[in-house]
């Protein structure tokens, strides 16, 4: 087993591992350590999934989660970033520390490192995902921005933020928004390989990371024309409950 087939098993059934996979983190520190991260990442989105929401979202969404049986991880964890997401959006954003906006650029790159499987893998491709996404941190989408191959929710930093990889003439780019965490300005990092670039959004902070800083430009500058940052913070705030449940019940598992 390979590091790759690894991380492809892990994330398909986190607390099942077969022989050859637990022999394999056993020997390779990289692949532990990865495990480490999914466990922790499974254990706050299970407290994501108790956080109060409002009445009707949890009717829809945390009462069908504890009556089923426990989904796999690609069935739920859309409708985890769903509940997330609004709870984040009733409450205060966090602001960072003066001078600290280069950090969170290097936590999109070291995200983007840690998440060799994002650029293999389709999750929630469709457009309904995107537009939720980009919406809880402030923004409306305008024109397209690629061809979407994976979208997921991530620890990123010590926030939660939507793992996005989407198709440009470059190349694979990935797209991270970070709802409730507010930066003050843009700020670009350069690591392993990678360059990434921040800029703060209406709700939040959204990231744009490639392997060269040449194609980080041209695809933030797309990033820029293709999507409207300015969606009022009511706007979001304000959608009805009944919706958003719609839009998560397809995500998560059949009581039958």
């Amino acid at each position: 087993m390979n590091c790759l087939d690894f991380h492809r098993e892990k994330l398909a059934d986190p607390r099942r591992l077969s022989v050859a996979a637990r022999s394999h983190a056993s020997e390779c520190a990289s692949c532990l350590a990865f495990a480490q991260s999914v466990d922790e990442s499974e254990a706050q989105i299970e407290r994501a999934l108790a956080t109060a929401v409002p009445e009707g979202l949890a009717a829809r969404v945390l009462l069908q989660r504890r009556n089923a049986a426990r989904p796999a991880w690609r069935a739920w964890a859309l409708a985890a970033s769903i509940v997330l997401s609004i709870a984040v959006g009733f409450n205060a954003l966090k602001t960072a520390a003066p001078g600290e906006d280069t950090k969170y650029a290097a936590y999109a790159i070291e995200h983007v490192v840690e998440s060799p499987e994002s650029f293999t893998t389709l999750l929630n491709t469709g457009p309904d995902a995107l537009n939720e996404a980009i919406r809880s941190v402030g923004g409306k989408i305008k024109e397209p921005i690629g061809r979407v191959r994976y979208i997921k929710l991530c620890p990123v930093g010590k926030d939660f933020g939507w793992h996005i990889v989407f198709e440009t003439p470059q190349g694979l780019a990935t797209l991270i928004l970070v709802p409730n965490r507010q930066i003050a300005s843009a700020a670009s990092a350069s690591e392993s390989g990678w360059s990434a670039m921040v800029r703060p959004a209406r709700m939040g902070y959204y990231a744009v990371v490639t392997a060269s800083a040449e194609n980080t430009e041209i695809i933030d500058r797309q990033i820029k024309t293709r999507v409207e940052w300015v969606a009022a913070r009511d706007e979001f705030t304000g959608v009805q409950v009944a919706a958003l449940s719609a839009f998560a019940a397809p995500f998560l598992p059949s009581k039958n």
